[in-house]
């Protein structure tokens, strides 16, 4: 039974954990997208440097970074292998700024309007993002979809396990039907003879659910290993709040399938305990 509670709350937790931080999760894919803002070849570095410093100012800015068209070219000549500024005789390229949004405003309107904003600048030739609007598209509309997923597929995990939970109880406490009749002809109280399966019922509860936190948190700790940048377990208060719904959710289920349980046997007349 103990098993059983903790496999079903183990999926439930990841589940619940990829519910809880689906926003930080998509939010660290959309802040690995680029707006590439082109300067003039007139544009002077002092215009530059206040751009830059300007827009760091705004909230939607996560960070910037200037690469000069020097630079660009030798990152160029590295990947093509070829020193094309010596075969055309001058650098084509132009002074740049690469620019991340946080993930929050990482939509179309909002891009599209800081666009607009940054071509009136007279130094700026070009604002560049068309790459990433397939990805942004893709990104926001996903969100709203595994969303809606994870909770219908947690709602029938959920009534599932209190199904196999229930039944395990039932056989657990019919293997000690004679008990409970004992002790009722004998005027023990329903509230007595109940507390010691409740007591039991909170215990496969917290046993079950200690196990799946611990399976949960491994797993949490492995795909953090994996993908340091998602920061898988950086989120302290979204952990705690993931630990006690599992020990809540443990304990309840446990709870109340053997209070019904219990309940059940308490009305049975002597013919039909032996059925």
């Amino acid at each position: 039974m103990v098993i059983s509670i903790a496999v079903v709350l183990f999926l439930l937790g990841v589940l619940g954990f990829f519910m809880l931080n689906s926003k930080n999760i998509t939010n660290h894919f959309k802040e690995k997208i680029i707006i590439t803002v082109f300067f003039k070849e007139n544009a002077k570095t002092t215009e530059i440097k206040k751009f830059e410093k300007t827009i760091k100012l705004k909230k939607e800015i996560k960070s910037t970074k200037f690469i000069a068209k020097k630079d660009a070219a030798e990152a160029l000549k590295r990947d093509i292998g070829e020193d094309f500024v010596e075969f055309l005789g001058y650098n084509p390229l132009q002074d740049n700024l690469e620019v991340t949004l946080r993930g929050d405003f990482v939509n179309e309107k909002i891009i599209s309007a800081l666009k607009k904003d940054w071509l009136k600048k007279p130094f700026i030739s070009e604002v560049n993002y068309e790459y990433y609007k397939p990805i942004i598209k893709v990104l926001n509309q996903n969100v709203k979809k595994m969303s809606f997923w994870i909770i219908l597929i947690s709602g029938v995990i959920l009534f599932m396990v209190f199904l196999l939970i229930n039944s395990a109880i039932r056989l657990s406490v019919y293997s000690k039907r004679f008990g409970i009749r004992t002790m009722q002809l004998v005027g023990a109280t329903k509230g007595f003879i109940r507390k010691p399966y409740l007591i039991k019922a909170v215990l496969f509860g917290v046993i079950g659910a200690t196990i799946a936190l611990l399976g949960l948190f491994g797993l949490l700790y492995y795909l953090n290993n994996i993908f340091p940048d998602v920061h898988f377990m950086a989120d302290k208060k979204i952990l705690l709040t993931l630990a006690l719904g599992i020990y809540l959710l443990g304990i309840l289920i446990t709870t109340l399938s053997t209070f019904f349980a219990t309940r059940r046997f308490f009305n049975l007349t002597s013919e039909e305990l032996h059925y």
